[in-house]
């Protein structure tokens, strides 16, 4: 349903004081004038009236008289405070914590993924799904957690999913070291989580290896999260695993500990092994965690007082000067 503006004045009993010139007027009688004059002949004075400059001021003043007090009028309803009441629609507010957890060790750098028909790096693939992830996510109040040797906050949690998004986009690999620390990365997630106040708290771990730093087991963790009523959906990346890869093979992702995360925490583990594979989970996490709740309706004004405002000082610029004529 479309919203419509409405005019109104902010202050209409402003508009009481358009005759106050008026009162002041009867308010306060003038002083009369006396002035001397000496008789003349009906004929001679009518031709001395004739030329005399005050009948063509006559018209000058009620001219004047009547800038005045347009002046006025204008000025009052500037006081009366004239705007329009623009109705929108507020933003959608789903009650929802949700982190984004990205895994930046040294592996993400391999190019084995496509898009468009070329190939692209894991870290590539990663972010330009994940940034369009983060876009559709209004409602939510969504941070970016990124790890590899150690974990670090790259967003705090935000309704600005535009900052988020942009933030994924320029992800780099070695910020936070080469290794592979999912404890401390879902560690870091919990921690903030643990003072939100929100009805639902969740959890998205993206990693495309094994934890091989950090003193904590992953699965631990994920115990503290169930504990929380933290969800924590997991995405294995990757397109081999650990169970299925080669003795020493290097590259592959531990989707058994990812899986496990997920089960433990009530959450959902997925397996991604092509750029299709991402974009389908990215969905399936739109579903999960739907973002289409009831937004309340904001109200804005538009102030409009500087239009009579400004019209008036020009007025006053104008008698002015023909006064000073």
């Amino acid at each position: 349903m479309r919203l419509r503006a409405v005019f109104e004045l902010a202050d209409p009993w402003a508009l009481l004081l358009l005759p106050l010139p008026l009162v002041i007027v009867r308010l306060i009688k003038p002083r009369p004038v006396f002035e001397r004059g000496f008789p003349v002949p009906d004929r001679i004075g009518g031709m001395l009236l004739a030329a005399s400059p005050q009948v063509n001021a006559v018209n000058r003043r009620l001219a004047d008289r009547l800038t005045l007090w347009t002046i006025w009028a204008l000025i009052v309803f500037a006081l009366s405070g004239p705007r329009e009441l623009q109705p929108i629609s507020a933003l959608k507010v789903s009650g929802r914590d949700l982190a984004i957890v990205l895994d930046l060790s040294g592996s993400m750098v391999r190019d084995d993924f496509h898009l468009d028909g070329r190939k692209i790096t894991r870290l590539k693939a990663v972010t330009s799904v994940g940034s369009e992830f983060a876009r559709r996510r209004a409602g939510d109040r969504v941070a970016l957690i990124v790890f590899g040797s150690e974990a670090y906050f790259a967003t705090p949690f935000t309704f600005d999913t535009e900052a988020v998004a942009r933030r994924i986009e320029e992800a780099t690999i070695g910020i936070s070291g080469r290794a592979t620390n999912i404890s401390d990365g879902l560690g870091l997630a919990l921690k903030r989580l643990s003072d939100s106040q929100a009805a639902s708290r969740v959890v998205i771990l993206l990693s495309d290896g094994v934890n091989n730093a950090g003193a904590t087991n992953p699965r631990g963790v994920a115990e503290l999260a169930a504990e929380m009523g933290v969800r924590v959906h997991t995405i294995a990346l990757g397109p081999k695993d650990l169970q299925s890869a080669e003795v020493g093979e290097r590259g592959v992702v531990d989707a058994a500990t990812l899986r496990a995360i997920a089960e433990v925490s009530g959450g959902e583990a997925f397996r991604v092994k092509t750029t299709d594979d991402l974009i389908d989970v990215t969905q399936a996490l739109d579903r999960l965690e739907a973002t289409d709740s009831s937004g309340l309706t904001a109200e804005i004004h538009k102030s409009y007082w500087i239009w009579p405002a400004a019209v008036a000082a020009t007025l006053a610029l104008i008698a002015a000067w023909r006064q000073a004529e």
